[in-house]
């Protein structure tokens, strides 16, 4: 039994979900049978056979982002490789007063959800604002974009400052990937600019280095000095 985190009692029924299909589906996803203790909310995993290195890895934030306030549905994303879950601690920045949580909990949430959203939909991460934790999960480009939105917000920057900062970001990240695509392009033209010339030649000298110079009966290769 390897124990993966502890989650907040008011988050286990969560974990659980109705009839149990929660777990399962975290149990499917991660390889393993989960045990919950109702009273001191430890999550544990007893694997089947020899676990997957990545979904052993990566079990311990599926169940941290469910405690923290992730959907489960969103949270099962992170036992793929390329997906990653980020934490904050709100107190680092504002102490251990809890009025002031509170103010910058609803910070970064904003009226209605609104900052909070658009920081998810311009960096297609997922945010969870849950006691005085904030979860992230995103991929690398993702969370490149979010991570400063929402440490800008943390450290006191206006919305506005960050919203704006956040649109330049996305925009130099497109820029990036249109030049790397182009690039690509303009390599795989360069490589075959012959076969767009004369169709096959590529192939046709591959074929050629390949073979072997095979000699008639009688014949023979005589190197002389000049």
């Amino acid at each position: 039994m390897e124990h993966l985190s502890r989650v907040p009692k008011d988050r286990i029924a969560v974990l659980i979900g109705k009839s149990g299909k929660t777990r399962e589906m975290i149990e499917e996803a991660c390889g393993g049978k989960l045990s919950i203790d109702s009273q001191s909310g430890d999550v544990s995993i007893s694997w089947e056979g020899e676990p997957d290195p990545v979904r052993r890895m990566k079990a311990p934030d599926v169940i941290t982002a469910i405690a923290r306030g992730v959907a489960p549905s969103r949270a099962i994303q992170l036992v793929q490789d390329d997906m990653f879950l980020r934490m904050y601690d709100i107190r680092e920045w504002v102490g251990r007063q809890p009025n002031q949580t509170r103010r910058m909990r609803s910070r970064l949430i904003g009226t209605n959800g609104r900052i909070r959203t658009l920081i998810e939909e311009m960096s297609g991460c997922e945010i969870a604002v849950y006691g005085s934790t904030v979860a992230v999960i995103g991929d690398n480009d993702g969370l490149a974009l979010a991570t400063p939105a929402i440490e800008g917000i943390l450290g006191g920057s206006e919305h506005s400052t960050v919203l704006f900062g956040l649109e330049q970001d996305k925009r130099r990240q497109r820029l990036r990937s249109k030049t790397l695509e182009t690039f690509r392009d303009k390599s795989s033209l360069d490589s075959d600019s012959f076969d767009v010339m004369v169709p096959g030649f590529t192939e046709a000298r591959r074929k050629m280095s390949e073979e072997s110079l095979e000699l008639e009966e009688g014949e023979s290769v005589v190197f002389e000095e000049e």
